[in-house]
Protein backbone atom coordinates (compact mmCIF):
# COMPACT_ATOMS: atom_id res chain seq x y z
CA UNK A 1 0.00 0.00 0.00
CA UNK A 2 2.84 2.41 0.86
CA UNK A 3 4.51 1.73 -2.49
CA UNK A 4 1.22 2.40 -4.28
CA UNK A 5 0.72 5.73 -2.49
CA UNK A 6 4.31 6.72 -3.18
CA UNK A 7 3.84 5.80 -6.83
CA UNK A 8 0.68 7.87 -7.13
CA UNK A 9 2.36 10.82 -5.39
CA UNK A 10 5.35 10.56 -7.72
CA UNK A 11 3.06 10.63 -10.76
CA UNK A 12 1.15 13.63 -9.42
CA UNK A 13 4.41 15.47 -8.73
CA UNK A 14 5.75 14.68 -12.19
CA UNK A 15 2.53 15.95 -13.76
CA UNK A 16 2.70 19.15 -11.73
CA UNK A 17 6.30 19.79 -12.75
CA UNK A 18 5.58 19.05 -16.42
CA UNK A 19 2.75 21.58 -16.43
CA UNK A 20 4.87 24.35 -14.91
CA UNK A 21 5.64 27.08 -17.41
CA UNK A 22 8.79 29.11 -17.56
CA UNK A 23 7.42 32.63 -17.04
CA UNK A 24 10.03 33.95 -19.47
CA UNK A 25 8.25 32.10 -22.30
CA UNK A 26 5.02 34.08 -22.05
CA UNK A 27 6.96 37.33 -21.61
CA UNK A 28 8.91 36.62 -24.80
CA UNK A 29 5.80 35.74 -26.81
CA UNK A 30 3.82 38.79 -25.66
CA UNK A 31 6.79 41.08 -26.24
CA UNK A 32 6.12 40.61 -29.97
CA UNK A 33 3.01 42.79 -29.55
CA UNK A 34 3.05 46.47 -30.41
CA UNK A 35 3.73 48.80 -33.34
CA UNK A 36 6.65 47.97 -35.63
CA UNK A 37 8.48 49.17 -38.67
CA UNK A 38 8.99 45.89 -40.52
CA UNK A 39 11.66 45.08 -43.09
CA UNK A 40 11.02 41.95 -45.19
CA UNK A 41 13.95 40.41 -47.10
CA UNK A 42 14.11 37.13 -49.02
CA UNK A 43 16.84 35.78 -51.28
CA UNK A 44 17.48 32.42 -52.89
CA UNK A 45 20.85 30.96 -51.90
CA UNK A 46 21.23 27.47 -53.42
CA UNK A 47 19.84 24.99 -55.92
CA UNK A 48 21.00 21.45 -56.67
CA UNK A 49 20.17 22.13 -60.33
CA UNK A 50 23.15 23.78 -62.04
CA UNK A 51 20.83 25.19 -64.69
CA UNK A 52 18.40 26.71 -62.20
CA UNK A 53 17.73 30.42 -62.75
CA UNK A 54 17.65 32.16 -59.39
CA UNK A 55 14.80 34.57 -58.78
CA UNK A 56 15.60 38.14 -57.85
CA UNK A 57 15.86 39.03 -54.18
CA UNK A 58 12.74 40.51 -52.62
CA UNK A 59 12.76 43.49 -50.30
CA UNK A 60 9.78 45.36 -48.91
CA UNK A 61 8.92 47.45 -45.89
CA UNK A 62 5.81 48.21 -43.89
CA UNK A 63 4.24 49.32 -40.66
CA UNK A 64 2.59 46.57 -38.66
CA UNK A 65 0.51 46.40 -35.50
CA UNK A 66 0.63 43.14 -33.52
CA UNK A 67 -2.51 42.86 -31.39
CA UNK A 68 -2.80 40.68 -28.28
CA UNK A 69 -6.10 38.87 -28.88
CA UNK A 70 -6.06 36.27 -26.12
CA UNK A 71 -3.90 35.76 -23.04
CA UNK A 72 -5.01 32.66 -21.16
CA UNK A 73 -3.19 29.95 -19.26
CA UNK A 74 -1.27 27.98 -21.85
CA UNK A 75 -2.61 29.99 -24.81
CA UNK A 76 -1.54 33.31 -26.32
CA UNK A 77 -3.00 34.67 -29.56
CA UNK A 78 -1.39 37.46 -31.61
CA UNK A 79 -2.97 39.09 -34.68
CA UNK A 80 -0.84 41.00 -37.21
CA UNK A 81 -2.37 44.01 -38.98
CA UNK A 82 -0.49 45.63 -41.86
CA UNK A 83 -0.92 49.38 -42.37
CA UNK A 84 -0.82 50.50 -46.00
CA UNK A 85 -0.08 54.13 -46.92
CA UNK A 86 1.84 55.05 -43.77
CA UNK A 87 1.67 58.78 -44.38
CA UNK A 88 -0.11 61.67 -42.69
CA UNK A 89 -1.23 62.96 -46.09
CA UNK A 90 -2.86 59.73 -47.33
CA UNK A 91 -5.70 57.58 -46.07
CA UNK A 92 -4.45 54.48 -44.27
CA UNK A 93 -5.72 51.08 -45.36
CA UNK A 94 -5.58 48.10 -43.01
CA UNK A 95 -4.77 44.59 -44.23
CA UNK A 96 -5.53 41.75 -41.83
CA UNK A 97 -2.22 39.91 -42.00
CA UNK A 98 -1.13 36.59 -40.47
CA UNK A 99 -2.05 35.31 -37.01
CA UNK A 100 0.03 33.27 -34.57
CA UNK A 101 -1.41 31.15 -31.75
CA UNK A 102 0.94 29.83 -29.08
CA UNK A 103 -0.16 26.74 -27.11
CA UNK A 104 1.75 25.26 -24.20
CA UNK A 105 2.45 21.50 -24.25
CA UNK A 106 0.05 21.01 -27.12
CA UNK A 107 0.02 17.47 -28.53
CA UNK A 108 -1.97 17.88 -31.75
CA UNK A 109 -0.73 19.75 -34.82
CA UNK A 110 -1.67 19.98 -38.48
CA UNK A 111 1.15 18.91 -40.77
CA UNK A 112 0.96 20.33 -44.28
CA UNK A 113 1.10 17.74 -47.07
CA UNK A 114 0.44 19.48 -50.43
CA UNK A 115 -2.42 20.79 -52.58
CA UNK A 116 -4.23 22.53 -49.71
CA UNK A 117 -4.20 19.40 -47.55
CA UNK A 118 -3.08 19.01 -43.92
CA UNK A 119 -2.80 15.79 -41.91
CA UNK A 120 -3.15 15.38 -38.17
CA UNK A 121 0.00 14.68 -36.20
CA UNK A 122 -0.06 13.67 -32.55
CA UNK A 123 2.82 13.95 -30.09
CA UNK A 124 3.26 12.23 -26.73
CA UNK A 125 3.37 14.09 -23.42
CA UNK A 126 7.11 13.47 -23.33
CA UNK A 127 7.59 14.96 -26.81
CA UNK A 128 6.05 18.32 -25.91
CA UNK A 129 7.13 18.67 -22.28
CA UNK A 130 7.95 22.32 -21.65
CA UNK A 131 7.37 23.22 -25.30
CA UNK A 132 5.17 25.73 -27.09
CA UNK A 133 3.38 25.06 -30.37
CA UNK A 134 3.22 27.98 -32.77
CA UNK A 135 0.15 27.71 -35.02
CA UNK A 136 0.29 30.15 -37.92
CA UNK A 137 -2.89 31.10 -39.78
CA UNK A 138 -3.49 32.80 -43.10
CA UNK A 139 -5.28 36.11 -43.69
CA UNK A 140 -8.64 34.30 -43.73
CA UNK A 141 -7.75 32.43 -40.49
CA UNK A 142 -7.40 29.10 -42.27
CA UNK A 143 -4.37 27.03 -41.16
CA UNK A 144 -0.96 27.60 -42.67
CA UNK A 145 1.70 25.72 -40.66
CA UNK A 146 2.27 24.47 -37.11
CA UNK A 147 5.35 23.36 -35.18
CA UNK A 148 6.40 22.77 -31.60
CA UNK A 149 9.67 23.60 -29.81
CA UNK A 150 11.17 24.96 -26.60
CA UNK A 151 11.75 28.64 -25.94
CA UNK A 152 15.43 29.13 -25.11
CA UNK A 153 16.56 31.74 -22.59
CA UNK A 154 20.34 31.69 -22.28
CA UNK A 155 23.29 34.08 -22.42
CA UNK A 156 20.95 37.05 -22.70
CA UNK A 157 19.16 35.59 -25.74
CA UNK A 158 15.50 34.63 -26.02
CA UNK A 159 14.47 32.59 -29.05
CA UNK A 160 12.27 29.76 -30.38
CA UNK A 161 13.10 27.67 -33.46
CA UNK A 162 11.36 24.85 -35.28
CA UNK A 163 10.66 23.45 -38.76
CA UNK A 164 7.35 22.90 -40.53
CA UNK A 165 6.02 22.41 -44.06
CA UNK A 166 3.64 25.03 -45.44
CA UNK A 167 1.89 26.13 -48.64
CA UNK A 168 3.65 28.57 -50.93
CA UNK A 169 3.97 32.10 -49.55
CA UNK A 170 1.52 34.62 -50.97
CA UNK A 171 4.43 36.49 -52.54
CA UNK A 172 5.05 33.50 -54.86
CA UNK A 173 1.93 31.37 -55.16
CA UNK A 174 0.60 33.33 -58.14
CA UNK A 175 3.88 33.50 -60.07
CA UNK A 176 5.41 30.02 -59.64
CA UNK A 177 4.42 26.41 -60.17
CA UNK A 178 7.79 24.66 -59.98
CA UNK A 179 7.38 23.86 -56.29
CA UNK A 180 4.36 23.17 -54.07
CA UNK A 181 5.74 22.96 -50.50
CA UNK A 182 7.80 25.44 -48.52
CA UNK A 183 9.70 23.77 -45.68
CA UNK A 184 10.31 26.56 -43.22
CA UNK A 185 12.82 26.65 -40.40
CA UNK A 186 11.53 29.59 -38.36
CA UNK A 187 13.46 31.33 -35.62
CA UNK A 188 11.77 34.01 -33.54
CA UNK A 189 14.29 35.96 -31.49
CA UNK A 190 13.53 38.83 -29.14
CA UNK A 191 15.98 41.73 -29.49
CA UNK A 192 16.67 45.04 -27.76
CA UNK A 193 14.87 46.89 -30.59
CA UNK A 194 11.97 44.46 -31.10
CA UNK A 195 12.26 41.01 -32.65
CA UNK A 196 13.44 39.11 -35.70
CA UNK A 197 11.70 36.42 -37.72
CA UNK A 198 14.64 34.54 -39.23
CA UNK A 199 13.90 31.89 -41.87
CA UNK A 200 15.81 29.17 -43.71
CA UNK A 201 13.45 27.76 -46.32
CA UNK A 202 13.50 24.79 -48.70
CA UNK A 203 11.37 25.06 -51.85
CA UNK A 204 10.20 21.51 -52.52
CA UNK A 205 8.32 19.82 -55.34
CA UNK A 206 6.33 17.06 -53.63
CA UNK A 207 4.73 14.22 -55.60
CA UNK A 208 3.87 10.55 -55.15
CA UNK A 209 7.51 9.83 -56.04
CA UNK A 210 8.73 11.87 -53.08
CA UNK A 211 10.29 15.28 -52.41
CA UNK A 212 12.60 17.09 -54.82
CA UNK A 213 14.48 20.18 -53.66
CA UNK A 214 14.16 23.04 -56.14
CA UNK A 215 15.96 25.81 -54.25
CA UNK A 216 16.76 27.19 -50.82
CA UNK A 217 16.22 30.74 -49.60
CA UNK A 218 17.10 32.95 -46.67
CA UNK A 219 14.48 35.20 -45.15
CA UNK A 220 14.96 37.89 -42.53
CA UNK A 221 11.97 39.88 -41.30
CA UNK A 222 13.05 42.57 -38.83
CA UNK A 223 10.49 44.13 -36.48
CA UNK A 224 11.70 47.46 -35.05
CA UNK A 225 9.43 48.81 -32.32
CA UNK A 226 8.08 52.36 -32.69
CA UNK A 227 5.53 54.48 -30.80
CA UNK A 228 2.12 52.79 -30.57
CA UNK A 229 0.50 56.03 -31.73
CA UNK A 230 1.79 55.37 -35.24
CA UNK A 231 -0.48 52.33 -35.41
CA UNK A 232 -3.67 54.00 -34.17
CA UNK A 233 -5.44 53.29 -37.46
CA UNK A 234 -4.88 49.54 -37.01
CA UNK A 235 -5.99 49.66 -33.38
CA UNK A 236 -9.21 51.42 -34.40
CA UNK A 237 -9.80 48.95 -37.23
CA UNK A 238 -9.42 46.02 -34.84
CA UNK A 239 -11.97 47.41 -32.40
CA UNK A 240 -14.45 47.74 -35.25
CA UNK A 241 -13.79 44.26 -36.67
CA UNK A 242 -12.67 42.04 -33.78
CA UNK A 243 -16.15 40.51 -33.20
CA UNK A 244 -16.38 39.48 -36.83
CA UNK A 245 -12.97 37.79 -36.77
CA UNK A 246 -13.80 36.15 -33.45
CA UNK A 247 -16.72 34.53 -35.28
CA UNK A 248 -14.36 33.39 -38.06
CA UNK A 249 -11.94 31.87 -35.53
CA UNK A 250 -14.84 30.16 -33.73
CA UNK A 251 -16.01 28.52 -36.95
CA UNK A 252 -12.51 27.32 -37.77
CA UNK A 253 -12.22 25.94 -34.22
CA UNK A 254 -15.33 23.83 -34.89
CA UNK A 255 -13.88 22.52 -38.16
CA UNK A 256 -10.46 21.70 -36.72
CA UNK A 257 -11.69 20.28 -33.40
CA UNK A 258 -12.60 17.05 -35.19
CA UNK A 259 -8.86 16.24 -35.50
CA UNK A 260 -9.41 14.68 -38.91
CA UNK A 261 -6.95 16.75 -40.86
CA UNK A 262 -8.10 19.28 -43.45
CA UNK A 263 -8.67 19.37 -47.21
CA UNK A 264 -9.56 22.73 -48.72
CA UNK A 265 -10.75 24.06 -52.04
CA UNK A 266 -8.34 26.65 -53.43
CA UNK A 267 -11.25 28.71 -54.76
CA UNK A 268 -15.04 28.76 -54.86
CA UNK A 269 -16.73 30.67 -57.68
CA UNK A 270 -13.22 31.54 -58.87
CA UNK A 271 -12.43 33.41 -55.66
CA UNK A 272 -10.22 32.39 -52.69
CA UNK A 273 -11.68 32.33 -49.19
CA UNK A 274 -10.23 35.65 -48.05
CA UNK A 275 -12.00 37.47 -50.90
CA UNK A 276 -15.37 35.99 -49.87
CA UNK A 277 -14.84 37.02 -46.25
CA UNK A 278 -13.51 40.48 -47.10
CA UNK A 279 -16.81 41.37 -48.78
CA UNK A 280 -18.75 40.85 -45.56
CA UNK A 281 -19.53 43.69 -43.16
CA UNK A 282 -18.52 43.39 -39.49
CA UNK A 283 -22.09 42.60 -38.44
CA UNK A 284 -22.53 39.78 -41.00
CA UNK A 285 -21.21 37.05 -38.71
CA UNK A 286 -24.06 34.67 -39.58
CA UNK A 287 -22.70 34.36 -43.12
CA UNK A 288 -19.27 33.14 -42.02
CA UNK A 289 -20.18 29.49 -41.41
CA UNK A 290 -21.75 28.72 -44.82
CA UNK A 291 -18.85 30.38 -46.62
CA UNK A 292 -16.20 28.37 -44.78
CA UNK A 293 -18.19 25.16 -45.24
CA UNK A 294 -17.99 25.62 -49.03
CA UNK A 295 -14.19 25.55 -48.84
CA UNK A 296 -13.80 22.53 -46.53
CA UNK A 297 -13.78 19.27 -48.46
CA UNK A 298 -15.76 16.44 -46.88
Amino acid sequence: MKKTIRGIFALMLAATVSQAQNPQDAVAIKSMCGCYEVDFQFGETFSPDKNYKFYENEHSKGLEWVQLVEDAKGKIVLQHLLIVNDSASTEKYIVKHWRQDWLYQNKNVLAYDRDNAWNNKTYSDKDVKGQWTQKVFQVDDSPRYEATATWIHADGKHYWESTADSPLPRREHTIRNDYNVLRRTNRHEITTYGWVHDQDNDKINRSEAGDRLIAQEKGINTYKKVENSRCEAAQKWWKENEKFWAAVRKEWDVVLSKNQGLRMEAAVDNKPLYRHLSKLKPEQTAEVKPIIEKFVKK
